[in-house]
Parts: structure tokens; C-alpha cells; sequence
């Protein structure tokens, strides 16, 4: 058990009714979880108010309840404090009650549109390399040094996120790289970490829907850099027009990579394969299996990571030519008819755009590009009309298809991204709701060295529809396809 005042330092409260100085057993924000003399804290949320279960929480035995508005009658015995922000109280005392385990080891996060991914997973795999302990928290997973758990969410919640730093502490973790998407530092999930830095990839559009403006989805991201202390460092993109935004108004040390402009660290792509590129970083070159611009920046991030967390420089360019691709992010198979099947996790308009530029720019000549492709369900509209028009103007054939349609209709989220086609790129565009379909349909389509791009859902292995979720794997289905047309 802990003392409840030990768990609230560094709230700021705003009222308080009964003792704080009680032991109690843990803390919950979902109140179907309170058992007995248990911390609820009520979050107002997208879909429901945690304010509404208050009293379900003290009939299980709550002994302290956490809340942006008291309730009207209080019980006797039970202690409430009133809070301005419900996530950010959260956030404070996830860290507290779990002894500040970010403190304990160094925490770098990552975040931007597009990268997030493959620059903490990279990171992960070359400290591991280099012989660290090393954690993980990013979309695909989480680790624990050797040990993996599942995730759900770009950025966890605060009480995943602290349970598992918790655990980096008792296994000796010195590192941990952690994605931080917009949403989670809207909702302050980031809140209450102690970050040794924090590394800006790019900014494009994405999560429109939630954030109603750019301007304010760029800002969202900048909280990230202005929450670090001066011991800290800030890494950013140069060659991003947001990327100096990222700086301005941060304390720690600020640092700059770039591949077209003057930065502190700076890279040049000498030769690009369809198995990796050649690199000049430092004057040195290396040959990455990572290919295209996009990774070039990926890995210049990575680089100068650890550089600047005292790696020597040699060493991280020979661990960076041994990284292998993260699951979904530019994944390829080649079928003994050579077909060449990519499958990536771009969701974007600029990610579908710098993997097509990138896929076209390997093409010799003769080559067709299939892209198979879809748009997410529930999420931001605004993009799939910009999506079908940049598949159908860089591919030879695009078919459209489901991602995760959630609530939506399959059909309308296709019809959007047909008016986005332009009159000349009608006829390359197939509309075949099924996934599977779509995907067996591009690999009946290809021939020998031909490529086909599957877009959009990368790592995932499922498919979401009206809540339920089924098993469904791009990369499995596309490989199962080629490897059918063998018999």
C-alpha cells in the first residue's frame, strides 16, 4: 500500500474534502477495475465521462476519488480531491505511485507523422546491439529488454506506460525509446516523464478529425520539446518546414539533421536499391537494407541519436548497416515469378507519396506499380479524396479497397477516395471492397518484376469492422497470393 499524499505530489489541487494521509492499494481511472480501498480518478473522455461512475467506484470500495467537479454529495469516509485537468492529475500520479521510474533510466521520445515506428524500434535494436539493456514503447510493441508485451495504442496510457518503465527499472534498463503520438500528449499521457530527449521526424497531414487544425496538431507535437529541461537535448528535422518550430521555445539542447540543408549532422544517399541503399554519413559511407529518402532521414535520426547519448560514431555506423526493416514499414517479398510485393504501413498522404517516389524511383523501365490501398474508417475524411489521387497518379493500376472501416461503409470511404481521381486516371483504378480480394487480384494482375504495394495497414494483423476485429495480416495475404500463382 501507499500513503495517498505521497502519490498526489505535484498535483495541483484545487479542492480538497477528508484525509490525505491514508494508505491505499491502487490507482484506476476505469472504474469496473476499483476493488477496495483503491484511487479512482474520474477522465472526462472522447466517448464517456469517468464522472459518471464515481459512485460505482466507492460501492467497490474506492477510498479516494480524483475529479475535475465534486460530486454534490460526498460520503463520509471517502476522500476527494478536485483537480483542473483529470489526465494530467492521472499522469502525475501514475508516475509517483510507480516511483518515478523514468527518472531511473533514459527516456527518449519520438514523434512526428511519419517514422515514429521505425526510428524507436531502430534505436531499440541498436543499443541492443551495442549491448545495453534497452526498452521499447511503440506502436508495433512493447519490450522489456528481452521481454515482449502487447500494445494497442501509439502512446499507452500513464498507468501502462509507468507499470513498464517500473519493469525496465527492476531489469536494469538503460535506455528506452518511446513513440509519443499527438493524441497522447493531448491527453498529457507524457505528462509526469522525465525525458532525456526527444527527437521530431517530420509533420504532414494526419489526425484532422481529432485535431480540427494543422496549426494546432503542429502545436500539440511542439508540447513535447517545451516540457524538456535543460539537461535534456532536441533533435529535429531540419529540412521540415516545421521542424525549427519543434526548437523554439525549448530549454534543452537543440540539434538539427538534415539531408538538404546545413545541419549538425547531415547525410547523402550515393545509390538506392530495391535490398538498400548507400549512405554517406560523416564522410563515411555504409550500406543500409533500409531504402529511400524517407529512411535516409530515419536513419540520419538514429544516427545522431547515438551520437549524442555517447555512442562512438564508427561503432553506430556499422550497427545501422546490420538494422533490418520493422515489420510493415517497406516489408518486401520477391515471388519465384519476381514480383516484388511491398507492404508498408503508410496511412498518409505524404507517407503514400514518399513510398511511391521512392518505389518509382528504383523502377528500370519496363516495371508496372500496383498499389493496393485503403482508408480508415472513423478517422480523418479530408484525406481520402488527396489519397486516391496521389495512388492513381503514381501507380500504373490502383485498386481501392478496405482498411479498417470501423463504423463507416466500405463503399462510401472508397467513393471519397474516387473523387479524388482525376478524369485521365479513371480507367487504372479497380474498386474491390474485400482486402483479400484486392490483394489476390493485384497479384493475378502482375507480371515478372513488376511491384505491387500494399498500403496502410503495415504491422497490423487484423481488420476492424464495427468492433470486431479478424485476423487479417498484408504481408502473410500477399505472400500467400504469389506464392499461389506458382501452382
Amino acid at each position: 500500500m501507499k500513503l495517498l499524499k505521497d502519490i498526489l505530489y505535484g498535483v495541483s489541487l484545487a479542492a480538497v474534502s477528508g484525509d490525505t494521509n491514508v494508505m491505499v492499494n491502487h490507482l484506476h481511472f476505469d472504474s469496473r477495475k476499483v476493488e477496495m480501498d483503491d484511487v479512482f480518478v474520474a477522465i472526462k473522455g472522447l466517448i464517456t465521462d469517468g464522472h459518471k461512475y464515481i459512485q460505482t467506484a466507492i460501492n467497490q470500495g474506492a477510498k479516494a476519488i480524483v475529479c475535475e467537479k465534486l460530486p454534490e454529495i460526498l460520503v463520509n469516509g471517502v476522500t476527494y480531491l478536485e483537480v483542473d485537468n483529470g489526465n494530467k492529475a492521472l499522469a502525475i500520479m501514475a508516475s509517483n505511485f510507480y516511483e518515478n521510474p523514468s527518472k531511473n533510466l533514459k527516456l527518449v521520445g519520438v514523434t512526428g507523422t511519419n517514422g515514429k515506428t521505425t526510428v524507436s524500434s531502430l534505436l531499440y535494436s541498436l543499443f541492443k546491439k551495442a549491448g545495453y539493456k534497452v526498452g521499447l514503447i511503440s506502436t508495433i510493441k512493447i519490450m522489456v529488454d528481452e521481454k515482449e508485451y502487447p500494445t494497442t495504442h501509439t502512446t499507452p496510457d500513464v498507468m501502462t506506460i509507468n507499470w513498464h518503465l517500473h519493469l525496465m527499472n527492476q531489469e536494469g534498463v538503460e535506455f528506452c525509446f518511446m513513440e509519443v503520438s499527438s493524441h497522447g500528449i493531448h491527453q498529457k499521457r507524457a505528462e509526469g516523464l522525465h525525458f532525456e530527449g526527444a527527437i521530431f521526424t517530420n509533420l504532414s497531414h494526419d489526425h484532422l478529425d481529432y485535431h480540427k487544425t494543422f496549426a494546432e496538431y503542429r502545436d500539440t507535437k511542439k508540447e513535447l520539446f517545451d516540457g524538456l529541461s535543460r539537461t535534456a537535448f532536441a533533435l529535429t528535422n531540419f529540412d521540415d518546414k516545421n521542424g525549427m518550430v519543434m526548437l523554439q521555445n525549448t530549454k534543452a539542447r537543440k540539434y538539427t539533421y538534415a539531408l538538404k540543408s546545413f545541419a549538425d549532422y547531415r547525410a547523402q544517399i550515393l545509390e538506392n536499391q530495391i535490398n538498400g541503399q548507400l549512405l554517406k554519413i560523416d564522410d563515411n559511407e555504409l550500406w543500409s537494407k533500409l531504402i529511400g529518402d524517407f529512411n535516409a532521414y530515419n536513419l540520419l535520426a538514429i544516427y545522431a541519436t547515438a551520437d549524442i547519448l555517447g555512442l562512438e560514431k564508427l561503432e553506430i555506423l556499422r550497427l545501422i548497416s546490420e538494422l533490418e526493416n520493422v515489420d510493415g514499414r517497406f516489408q518486401y517479398f520477391i515471388s519465384k515469378e519476381k514480383i516484388t510485393a511491398i507492404v508498408d504501413y503508410a496511412h498518409t498522404p505524404d507517407a503514400l507519396k514518399n513510398v511511391l517516389i521512392t518505389i518509382n524511383a528504383l523502377r528500370t523501365g519496363n516495371e508496372n506499380v500496383i498499389t493496393v490501398v485503403g482508408c480508415g474508417g472513423d478517422r480523418d475524411k479530408s484525406k481520402r479524396p488527396v489519397m486516391g489521387h496521389i495512388a492513381s497518379e503514381m501507380s500504373n493500376q490502383a485498386i481501392f479497397t478496405s482498411d479498417n472501416p470501423r463504423t463507416e461503409s466500405p463503399e462510401v470511404i472508397i467513393e471519397e477516395m474516387e473523387a479524388g481521381v482525376e478524369p485521365q486516371n479513371i480507367k487504372k483504378i479497380l474498386a474491390i471492397e474485400n482486402r483479400k480480394q484486392a490483394i489476390k487480384t493485384a497479384c493475378k494482375l502482375a507480371s515478372a518484376n513488376d511491384i505491387i504495394l500494399v498500403a496502410g495497414k503495415g504491422h497490423e494483423n487484423y481488420q476492424e469492422t464495427n468492433g470486431k476485429r479478424i485476423d487479417f495480416d498484408d504481408f502473410k495475404e500477399v505472400k500467400a497470393a504469389l506464392n499461389s500463382l506458382n501452382k
